[in-house]
């Protein structure tokens, strides 16, 4: 099984970011990338650092990308995947599209395409065209799209290039889970090595679809609990990073909710809002803030909302890169210091 190869520091001389977070006790919560979509695109490895600029299927998008998130302001996560020996076929490409389907959701859509290689290009261009409600030809593909939404994908940092934590680190807990779990979950689960989605320094780290959770600081003994979820919810308090569908505050709130209602809470549909927090100087962390969690249970029966207030309760040195001379940040931590239920 090909794995993500590291060629930029030799591991002696390295200081991995992660094990300096990890040896600080730095909470990963609040730290998910907040998207709205999905693009995930299968690409042979190995990746380069600058994959998405240098890679010939890719490069052809980027002004388009360019247009999505500058122009348009979409919350988009473009990722890339390698094949795999088993789900992969030669001369196809897996193209993965998830999106938020509503205002309260519990987990992403899906929709998934395997084209013919010089397809794919065109694809992605006629999904970002959709996304900017332009003009695009996506109805041409649905002759190659896969009925796989009962598929939960597990997607695992391998992209050493962008920081060898991810190759150290990411390359065991992916292989781990592609020999032993994979297999077990009967066509349910796809374990795939993705390229960077942020946060090296909580290495291993990976998101977790179409639920879109994104976990950190992994170790291989909580990996039963994240795949099965037959124990308590607080086993993966230490290890989770977010749902993508918050953001940094409110994912904070969530947590505590979730590790008070157990693993119910993710099934229910969910949205936050950022009700007040501290005026601080651009690129200053916030000391508070207040947050509001709408729910409702799935089938719309209950609904409601939690209101909490999160607090900085300190901080701790962290490294946001792997290096020989590693440079250290002061990051704040925080806790939810009131939590109250509103019917």
């Amino acid at each position: 099984m090909q794995t993500q190869q590291t060629d930029q520091l030799s591991l002696a001389d390295c200081r991995f970011c992660s094990l300096v977070s990890k040896a600080h006790k730095e909470d990963p919560i609040g730290t998910a990338d907040t998207c709205d979509h999905w693009l995930i695109m299968e690409i042979p490895q190995p990746w380069p650092q600058e994959l998405f600029q240098e890679h010939p299927k890719i490069k052809p998008l980027l002004g388009l990308f360019q247009e999505v998130f500058e122009e348009h302001k979409i919350k988009l996560r473009p990722m890339v995947i390698a094949p795999d020996r088993e789900y992969s076929h030669p001369g196809l490409t897996r193209i993965l599209y998830y999106y938020h389907p509503a205002k309260l959701f519990s987990q992403f859509e899906k929709q998934e395409f395997v084209v013919p290689e010089e397809k794919a290009t065109a694809l992605v261009t006629a999904i970002l065209k959709q996304l900017m409600q332009q003009p695009n030809d996506l109805s041409e593909f649905q002759q190659y799209q896969q009925q796989t939404s009962h598929i939960r994908e597990l997607m695992v940092c391998t992209h050493a290039q962008v920081d060898l934590a991810c190759g150290r680190f990411g390359n065991p807990i992916y292989r781990r889970l592609r020999k032993e779990y994979a297999p077990a979950a009967n066509g349910k689960l796809r374990v795939w090595q993705t390229t960077h989605f942020g946060g090296h320094q909580f290495a291993p780290t990976l998101a977790d679809l179409p639920q879109g959770c994104f976990w950190g600081h992994l170790k291989p003994e909580a990996l039963d609990l994240l795949v099965n979820r037959d124990g308590s919810a607080l086993g993966l308090r230490q290890f989770y990073r977010g749902w993508a569908g918050l953001t940094k505050f409110e994912q904070i709130v969530e947590r505590e909710i979730w590790m008070q209602l157990g693993w119910t809470w993710l099934d229910y549909s969910k949205a936050g809002q950022v009700l007040a927090k501290q005026e601080v100087s651009q690129g200053e962390d916030e000391d508070w803030a207040e947050v509001q969690i709408d729910f409702a249970v799935p089938d719309s029966s209950v609904s409601g909302a939690y209101k909490a207030r999160v607090e900085v309760c300190g901080q701790v040195m962290s490294a946001l890169n792997s290096a020989k001379e590693m440079q250290l940040k002061a990051v704040k931590q925080y806790r939810v210091s009131h939590l109250i239920k509103v019917e």
